[in-house]
């Protein structure tokens, strides 16, 4: 199983599955309906259904147009049954995607009612659609959640096989990165990782997906244990370090969000 990215907005990806012998497509997270139409129209596909993540609007802006146009299913928060959601899930809920079968992780931080989706396909790597929980060298901002909350997601999905494929929904690497490595400035795999990135956007290419062994050596979010990560963090703020797991998240979170 794969997913194609069609970039929306400034730094947008909608991923998108490869089409079936039925030539039918997913999508995850159409904030911008014109971009999957155009694209389901030079490939001559139907979208089948549709997973959202969250209920921003560059996340779900597209979900309306494209339900009238092609009449499929939405899975999604509760939070947005019936407008938007047609087929609510919560943590534990299975979602048949493409013969895949995606298990549905409540990630609440970035917003109270974020959902992620992981899958172990036969024939790929697992794969995470993650919205705006988990990017590369970086994680969303609490606009809704605690420290606490965000914590945890990042706990859950560090959990998951080292070779998943994470499929963040914004093109944020550099400026991550830009901010990891200099509160992890001596870690040799995020340097390797920020040249990486760097060469791929000089090509004009995506820097996703990424894969939970990467973020586990290069981001800050998932290595809120670290002691080097937070005394970094602390630094920048002209704090003391952090002792415990919550507040060192609290506190790279604020490094970064003033960074």
């Amino acid at each position: 199983m794969t997913f194609i990215p069609l970039p929306a907005f400034n730094d947008n990806y909608i991923w998108v599955t490869q089409a079936t012998s039925q030539q039918t497509i997913w999508a995850v997270d159409p904030g911008d309906a014109k971009v999957v139409i155009e694209y389901c129209q030079s490939q001559q596909l139907k979208l089948a259904g549709i997973l959202v993540t969250h209920h921003h609007k560059d996340h779900t802006g597209g979900v309306a147009e494209l339900t009238q146009r092609y009449q499929c299913p939405v899975y999604g928060p509760a939070s947005l049954a019936p407008q938007v959601v047609t087929h609510p899930v919560q943590q534990g809920d299975e979602v048949s995607v493409a013969d895949n079968t995606f298990l549905v992780l409540e990630t609440p931080g970035h917003t109270l009612d974020h959902l992620c989706y992981f899958a172990e396909p036969q024939d790929s790597k697992p794969l995470l659609l993650c919205g705006d929980t988990l990017f590369r060298g970086g994680c969303g901002r609490l606009f809704e959640g605690t420290p606490a909350q965000m914590l945890s997601a990042m706990t859950k999905l560090r959990s998951l096989p080292a070779d998943t494929l994470v499929f963040g929904t914004h093109e944020y690497t550099l400026a991550n990165y830009r901010f990891a490595v200099a509160i992890d400035p001596n870690n040799t795999k995020l340097v390797e990782a920020i040249e990486e990135a760097e060469s791929l956007r000089e090509e004009g290419t995506p820097t996703l997906p990424s894969t939970i062994a990467l973020e586990i050596e290069t981001n800050p979010f998932m290595r809120f244990d670290r002691k080097e990560v937070v005394e970094g963090a602390a630094k920048l703020l002209k704090e003391d370090m952090a002792l415990d797991a919550v507040n060192s998240f609290a506190q790279i979170r604020r490094a970064k969000d003033g960074f």
